[in-house]
């Protein structure tokens, strides 16, 4: 039998080892599924006679070179910092490497020895990035084909909460890392281009500039621009696109009820406040905010964030509980960062009932034969249960079935790469269409952002 190591069983990998093991019997296939914590690779195994759960400790050099080797090929669904060595320990033992995270820089460095043992070390094979770049490639590899030349490419995606469990006032719930979300843009400004003119967003803004969406059957959203929308300009072949933005997808509101917290200082994540372990709610808030002799914690996060009583901002706020006495944050040397993130999971964690929900929107803009079209590609994938969420099935099927195309010799191209090739992109692309992952492709006038070329944006 050929021997699948899985390295990873949170969250993300539920739908990967599914999807595998429904195709083991047929293609000869032993899972081997390790994590620190066997209890949950013996769950994930789902008492499968094609699977074994193993206690695997990462940073134990041991116990992960003799899982390396014993494989025939190794999917890392960990953090990712965390792969690297399990990516050295592949080149050693002349094992591929399936990731669904970027490629980082020592990553990159291993490029050459995986093409010198003609290895394939696919990153970036999930949802974001992944099925954005599969399914960008497509329609760009397309229009390419027929001769168009690309104006403009825009791709949004949001991991978001289903409508029927949409039932708080941010419409929003955690699908995915909290932590991510709190961090969200910071780091840098966010950088693109619109109409041949760099733009540039720095993070007090970033929750400002927003742009709205339709999604047919759906509704409104809006969408706020990733760190760096240049960073695939080249592997995309756009380098001479006049307009190339990526972003984050949201119901329209969340990233105005956003800014709340960003110009209190509460997304800072680069220093600790004192005595968190033992700080209310209450306390919480009330460290950001100017010492009144009787102002109450309430009025003056109202006077500061310039919002009134009757405001929607402000029944948000309440929502959230952010001015109980009674509630302890509970966390030792905890940043602002932190404490944000706690304070938001206590109201925005997924419910035994709840539905998560994937949003992906592309925006082609291209010129052949002298006139300017646009085709708009989208996805709306939902959640099964919380097993088997929208974001554990978008992440984890691209991967589990690039392994087995890896596998049955189907792609071939060695080295450090992402999934921008046909060969991996349109078998996956048609099979993820099994799985409820459609992309509806719709043509559309060509506007760009200056249609009568008369200001200069």
């Amino acid at each position: 039998m050929r021997t699948i190591l899985i390295v990873g069983a949170g969250r993300s990998a539920s739908s990967l080892i599914q999807y595998l093991l429904s195709k083991s019997e047929k293609e000869n296939l032993h899972l081997v599924i390790g994590d620190l914590s066997l209890a949950l690779a013996q769950k994930k195994t789902n008492n499968h006679t094609n699977a074994t759960a193993i206690a695997l400790d990462i940073f134990d050099e041991n116990q992960r070179k003799a899982a390396i080797e014993n494989a025939n090929i190794v999917i890392s669904m960990l953090p990712a910092y965390l792969h690297i060595q399990v990516a050295k320990d592949c080149i050693i033992y002349k094992k591929h490497l399936v990731t669904a995270s970027y490629v980082s820089d020592a990553m990159q460095v291993l490029d050459a020895a995986a093409k010198e043992n003609n290895l394939i070390f696919m990153n970036e094979i999930g949802l974001d990035p992944g099925i954005d770049h599969m399914s960008a490639m497509k329609v760009i590899d397309a229009i390419k084909d027929k001769g168009g030349k690309m104006l403009l490419f825009e791709s949004f995606c949001g991991g978001l909460v289903a409508p029927e469990s949409d039932t708080n006032l941010w419409n929003y719930k955690f699908t995915w890392a909290p932590r991510n979300v709190v961090l969200a843009g910071q780091g840098g400004a966010a950088k693109f281009i619109q109409e041949g003119t760099y733009k540039y967003i720095p993070y007090c803004n970033l929750f400002r500039r927003t742009e709205f969406l339709q999604v047919e059957g759906y509704g409104r959203f809006e969408a706020y621009s990733n760190r760096d929308s240049l960073k695939y300009r080249s592997v995309y072949g756009l380098d001479n696109v006049l307009t190339l933005y990526r972003g984050t997808i949201r119901r329209v509101g969340f990233s105005k009820a956003w800014t709340m917290f960003v110009q209190l200082g509460m997304t800072d994540d680069s220093y600790i406040m004192e005595n968190s372990e033992n700080m209310s709610y209450r306390e919480f808030v009330n460290s950001f905010l100017p010492y009144h002799p009787t102002d109450s914690v309430e009025i003056k996060t109202r006077l500061i964030l310039k919002i009134d009583q009757d405001d929607i901002m402000w029944d948000k706020l309440l929502e959230l509980d952010l001015f109980n006495r009674n509630k302890i944050v509970g966390l030792k040397q905890a940043t602002p960062a932190q404490i944000l993130e706690k304070i938001l999971t206590d109201s925005w964690t997924l419910q035994e009932d709840d539905k998560d929900m994937i949003v992906m929107y592309h925006k082609f803009g291209y010129e052949r034969n002298g006139k300017k079209e646009q085709i708009d590609s989208k996805m709306v994938c939902i959640g099964d249960d919380q097993t088997y969420t929208a974001m554990a099935k978008t992440v984890g099927l691209p991967v589990a079935m690039a392994t087995l195309l890896i596998l049955n010799g189907k792609i071939t191209t060695p080295g450090v790469q992402l999934p921008i090739r046909k060969e991996v992109y349109e078998p996956i692309l048609k099979e993820l269409e099994e799985y409820g992952v459609v992309f509806k492709e719709i043509a559309m006038p060509y506007l760009g952002y200056n249609p009568d070329k008369e200001f200069s944006y």
